[in-house]
């Protein structure tokens, strides 16, 4: 069986969707497993911890850093609209209802069920980031969900059936275990790689355990 590198990621994280690519490659390049491990964003799992003290200096550096990597990396990128979360970006209050990020999620941990986890957070992340506008209308979603080899009508009906959020629960309390709160955090063999920008670093682990493909 092949080593298990756990990914602890958001549909509501810039960071979550410009590091895509580079897990589809990783996929690729070595002799691993590569799990989407899907959680709920900070602003719901623990608000101040990010919007605290400085709250608006430290939304917009997120801002002007993520379409900074994005540009760096050649990747399109703008604000969700809508956004994932329903929350005031003023007061960074968080709407009680929330009628996207939860059908979001659970999508992510079915898909990781189907062995598709990595393929639907690419599909789906560039769907929300990559610059649709009203991504949630029409069949826009579908779309997406189709282009990585499932069903969303299917998915749903699956997903209806089962408690995803006590698995989603999970998936954060691991999170918490590796050491770590945010997202994207790869974790392998106990030790957690936190960020987009951390890839290179993490490659360079599994260079040094011959996980390669030749």
């Amino acid at each position: 069986m092949n080593p298990i590198i756990d990914v602890f990621w958001s549909f509501r994280s810039p960071y979550s969707y410009l590091v895509t690519p580079d897990l589809l490659k990783l996929r690729h390049d070595y002799e691993v497993e590569v799990k989407l491990r899907p959680v709920l964003p900070i602003a719901l799992r623990a608000k101040d911890a990010l919007f605290g003290t400085g709250s608006q200096q430290k939304a917009r550096y997120i801002f002007l850093d993520c379409m900074r990597r994005a540009q760096y990396l050649g990747m399109k990128m703008e604000w969700p609209s809508p956004d994932p979360i329903v929350q005031d970006l003023a007061t960074f209050d968080v709407a009680a209802e929330q009628p996207h990020i939860y059908r979001l999620t659970a999508l992510g941990i079915e898909a990781e069920r189907r062995n598709k986890g990595i393929d639907l957070a690419f599909a789906v992340s560039h769907l929300i980031f990559g610059g649709t506008r009203n991504w949630d209308q029409g069949d826009h979603l579908e779309r997406a969900v189709a282009s990585a080899g499932l069903d969303l009508d299917e998915m749903e009906a699956a997903i209806a059936e089962y408690d995803y959020l006590a698995e989603v629960e999970q998936n954060q309390q691991m999170l918490e275990d590796a050491g770590h709160w945010g997202v994207p955090t790869m974790v392998f063999r106990d030790e957690p790689f936190f960020g987009q920008d951390r890839i290179d670093t993490l490659r360079w682990r599994l260079d040094q355990f011959d996980l390669g493909r030749s």
